[in-house]
C-alpha cells in the first residue's frame, strides 16, 4: 500500500510540472485573448498569406512636390505630458506607432491626441524583432496588434513600423494578411540631443521626409523641447508637417 501510495504521489508530481511550465508561457498568441488566438490559430502558420502584389509597400520617404514632412513617433510619448500638451495645442499631424505591452495605461493620452487629428499605426504587441521570426509568430504580433488598437480606438490601422526598423519577406506576408497597406520606416532621425541623422541621401530635410523622434527621456533633451526644436528646422527649409495618412 506505501508502494502504492508513493507511486501516485510521483505520478501527480510528473503531472502538475508540465502544467505549471504552461501558465508562464510567453507565445505572443496567448495574448491575444481567447478570441482572438482562436482566430488566429484557426488560419495556422502555414496560411500562405497576400499574394505578391498585394503585399504592402516599404516607404521611408513620400514621393511628392508638396512641400511637406512627416512627423513619427514611437511608444514613449505618453510619459512627457507637456508633449501631449504641445502637439494638442499645435494640432500637429503626429502619426504613433504603438505597442501594446509598452503603452499599457497610456493609451488615454493616443485617445486624446488622436481626437485632435493624430494617426495611429502598428509596432506589434510586445516589440519583438520580427526579423528572421516563423510566419505564425509573426502574424500573430501584428494581427494581436491590430485586435487590441481595434478594441481600443474603433480602428485598424493600414500603417505598420516593425520594430527597431527590422523586417523581412515574411514580415511583409504577415503584414498584409493582417490588412497592413505600408510598412514605415524613416529616411530622418531625431535623436536624443535633438540631432538630425540621415539614413540615405541628402543631409537635409526634403520634401516627402518621413522623420521619426525617438521618445527616450532618460538622458539628454525632453520630448518636448526636441520637437520644438524640429519644427524650428523644418519651418526654416521651408516644409511643413503634414498628416501621413493622407499621403500614404
Amino acid at each position: 500500500m506505501r508502494v502504492r501510495g508513493l507511486a501516485a504521489a510521483l505520478l501527480a508530481v510528473l503531472v502538475l510540472v508540465p502544467l505549471a511550465g504552461c501558465a508562464q508561457s510567453v507565445d505572443p498568441i496567448e495574448r491575444l485573448g481567447k478570441k482572438a488566438a482562436a482566430r488566429v490559430r484557426s488560419q495556422g502558420p502555414g496560411v500562405p498569406g497576400p499574394p505578391a502584389s498585394a503585399l504592402p509597400g516599404v516607404v521611408d520617404r513620400v514621393r511628392t512636390r508638396d512641400r511637406v514632412v512627416f512627423l513619427t513617433y514611437d511608444d514613449g510619448v505618453e510619459r512627457d505630458p507637456r508633449f501631449v500638451d504641445l502637439a494638442r495645442e499645435l494640432r500637429l499631424p503626429v502619426a504613433m506607432f504603438l505597442t501594446d505591452s509598452v503603452v499599457g495605461p497610456g493609451y488615454g493620452h493616443f485617445a486624446r491626441l488622436r481626437a485632435v487629428g493624430a494617426s495611429i499605426g502598428n509596432h506589434t504587441l510586445d516589440h519583438s524583432a520580427l526579423r528572421g521570426l516563423p510566419y505564425a509568430g509573426q502574424r500573430a504580433e501584428i494581427c494581436g496588434q491590430q485586435e487590441k488598437l481595434r478594441a481600443r480606438f474603433g480602428v485598424r490601422p493600414r500603417l505598420f513600423r516593425p520594430p527597431y526598423g527590422t523586417y523581412d519577406a515574411t514580415t511583409l506576408r504577415a503584414a498584409g494578411g493582417c490588412g497592413i497597406s505600408a510598412v514605415v520606416l524613416w529616411r530622418v532621425s531625431v535623436d536624443d540631443d535633438g540631432g538630425l541623422s540621415y539614413a540615405r541621401g541628402m543631409h537635409r530635410l526634403l520634401p516627402g521626409d518621413i522623420v521619426t523622434i525617438d521618445p527616450d527621456e532618460t538622458t539628454g533633451v525632453p520630448l518636448r523641447e526636441r520637437t520644438v526644436r524640429l519644427l524650428r528646422e523644418i519651418r526654416s527649409s521651408g516644409l511643413r508637417p503634414a498628416r501621413l495618412e493622407d499621403y500614404v
